[in-house]
């Protein structure tokens, strides 16, 4: 996909050299942004194998709002590194959990304070529905009461939605991102995300928006992203999403179709 060669060139031509609490030095360009219709196929990237199994199945793990990987990692390990056996695997209140269970918090008039959820996936859902032209179809995943029980504060913390011309649009707003690792998940996690939607709501694949606020390359990815931009990028696969409610869909739902890619290319995660 041209739009991710462009995104490495320029952070390799343009970024500044950064320390970090991970110990690895990055590349870092501020300020990336790219758009992708969603009509001309499905964004997984060909000029290396990426994992379709393991997105998908972190996907339904940040659906089902578990605050642990004892599930997911029954089929990816992809998180393994933010926690431990020791830990009973727990990561704590992340992604999922704040898409579909945002604590919100009442005081009836003894004082008594009581407790519901936010299901913003499904607000979103019913505002698409109901009011397309809304301009506050809006999930966040940043919540700053928890940063400090958290494994891992979130990358892609805020998107929104948008209807026009009968075409759903999406628009993630990432506080950093790991160019060689994270990137690709997070772009086929959110092109699937917005199928699934459009599909709910009858309407249109539109353009996916992703803006990067610190896009980086770790010095240790340097050279297999050098590596990268060197091949040519393969036609993009196609999509198939069962025709199922949005709730009731399950991993066996979801069918990649003509995905050619170039070899796969290990890079180091940086923790």
């Amino acid at each position: 996909m041209i739009q991710y060669l462009d995104l490495v060139n320029t952070v390799l031509e343009k970024g500044a050299i950064k320390t970090n609490r991970t110990g690895t030095d990055t590349l870092m360009y501020f300020g990336y942004h790219y758009k992708v219709d969603l009509q001309k196929g499905f964004p997984l990237l060909t000029t290396k194998k990426v994992f379709f199994n393991s997105v998908i199945r972190e996907l339904l793990w940040y659906l089902s709002g578990e605050t642990h990987i004892r599930n997911l990692r029954e089929h990816t390990k992809i998180w393994d590194a933010w926690t431990s056996k020791e830990k009973n695997w727990e990561i704590g209140k992340m992604y999922g959990y704040q898409w579909v269970k945002w604590e919100k918090f009442h005081k009836n008039k003894k004082g008594e304070i009581s407790k519901s959820y936010i299901n913003q996936i499904e607000e979103v859902i019913k505002l698409i529905k109901t009011s397309p032209d809304s301009r506050r179809m809006i999930v966040t995943a940043w919540n700053p009461s928890v940063i400090g029980e958290i494994a891992l504060p979130s990358c892609h913390a805020f998107f929104m939605f948008n209807v026009v011309n009968g075409k759903l649009n999406c628009h993630l707003t990432q506080r950093s991102g790991d160019i060689a690792l994270g990137i690709p998940f997070n772009l086929a996690c959110y092109a699937t995300l917005t199928q699934m939607i459009a599909q709910e709501t009858n309407l249109e694949l539109g353009e996916f928006s992703h803006y990067i606020n610190d896009a980086h390359i770790y010095v240790n990815h340097i050279d297999g992203l050098k590596e990268q931009i060197t091949r040519s990028p393969y036609t993009l696969p196609i999509l198939e999403i069962k025709n199922k409610s949005f709730w009731d869909l399950k991993f066996e739902d979801f069918e990649l179709r003509n995905y050619k890619h170039h070899p796969i290319i290990k890079f180091p995660v940086a923790v």
